[in-house]
């Protein structure tokens, strides 16, 4: 094994990091590594890793999103529209199934614009964002939803395993059954399939990619199909998690998201990027915002971290790759 190699992955750098972080933060207040706080520094990436790994397969083939939250909001919204009034007493898979299908479909439609008219992805995604948004409040509704199916609400309290302290009850929440084999799956598209040697190679050249026989059009089509799907399934989690749903929720996490994927490694140049890098993007900008709520410091101070962290997410790789340039 070649050692240099491994420790100039930015893979491992950034795992290195995340634990010279996670000592420091560590030392400055020791409850940052209690049970309760472990476990919902997990929580808090649940959500955010599975929408990250749908803006990755997105920015690895060269283009932006920021309608996926608009997605995952609509299909929570909706999903939770269809089923109360139904009364609905069945299966969680129902719910996700419903979502996740809401999820392709709001999807496809930013395919449409992007690969059939050739519209620029953050242009279209902008549009599509504040569309769906507008569409889902203008007919659907604005009204929180509080009486969810009882399946998500049973789902919200399910743990792997839970210990009790004093009397709060903490665990290892079970959608970490579900972020993981999203990752293997993504992971698994991008590194052993045609279609993922097809997103790497539009993103690294689109042109070079059609040429040695790539359609784009497919490539897009599957790329916004995949990720409206990841959206959908995040939203349903979301809304399980907090046990409501409403039509303004996570609103702004685009940039937390973005953060995230550009900390892991993926450039927004395209050609770039990892499953492992992005689960480690979202775990770094979890925990950062995790410390600075312990540290009693400020919200608007996480605002500033998080910009901080893209502009270095996005410079660092640059620079590496300029040094390996002239050397």
């Amino acid at each position: 094994m070649n050692w240099k190699n491994a420790l100039s992955r930015h893979e491992t750098l950034l795992g290195l990091t995340i634990v010279a972080l996670a000592l420091v933060i560590g030392l400055i207040n020791p409850a940052f590594f209690s049970v309760g706080n472990m476990c919902n520094l997990v929580k808090s990436t649940l959500v955010l890793g599975i929408l990250a790994l749908g803006l990755l397969i997105v920015v690895i083939s060269g283009g932006i999103d920021v309608s996926f939250t608009a997605i995952a909001t609509v299909a929570l919204y909706v999903t939770a529209k269809i089923l109360v009034p139904m009364k609905f007493n069945g299966s969680i898979l129902v719910p996700f199934a419903i979502g996740a299908a809401i999820g392709i479909l709001l999807g496809l439609i930013n395919a449409t614009f992007i690969s059939l008219f050739k519209l620029q992805t953050l242009i279209v995604t902008l549009g599509t964002m504040s569309m769906f948004r507008g569409f889902m409040l203008a007919f659907i509704g604005s009204q929180e939803i509080s009486n969810l199916p009882p399946a998500m609400i049973a789902f919200s309290r399910l743990n792997l395993w839970a210990v009790k302290q004093g009397r709060a009850l903490y665990g290892l929440h079970s959608g970490i059954l579900i972020l993981i084999p999203l990752a293997l799956l993504t992971w698994f598209i991008l590194n052993r399939t045609m279609i993922g040697r097809g997103i790497y190679a539009y993103g690294g050249d689109p042109a070079a990619a059609e040429r040695v026989g790539f359609n784009p059009r497919r490539i897009q089509f599957f790329i916004y199909a995949f990720s409206g799907f990841l959206a959908g399934i995040a939203g349903i989690l979301h809304s399980s998690l907090s046990r409501t749903a409403r039509p303004f929720d996570l609103v702004g996490v685009e940039m937390t998201v973005i953060a995230a994927v550009v900390l892991g490694g993926a450039r927004l140049t395209g050609g770039h990027g990892s499953v492992a890098g992005t689960l480690l993007g979202v775990l770094l900008v979890a925990m950062v915002s995790n410390s600075l709520i312990l540290m009693g410091i400020p919200s608007y101070w996480q605002q500033v971290v998080l910009g901080a962290l893209i502009l270095i997410g996005t410079g660092v790789p640059i620079y590496r790759a300029r040094r390996r340039t002239a050397s």
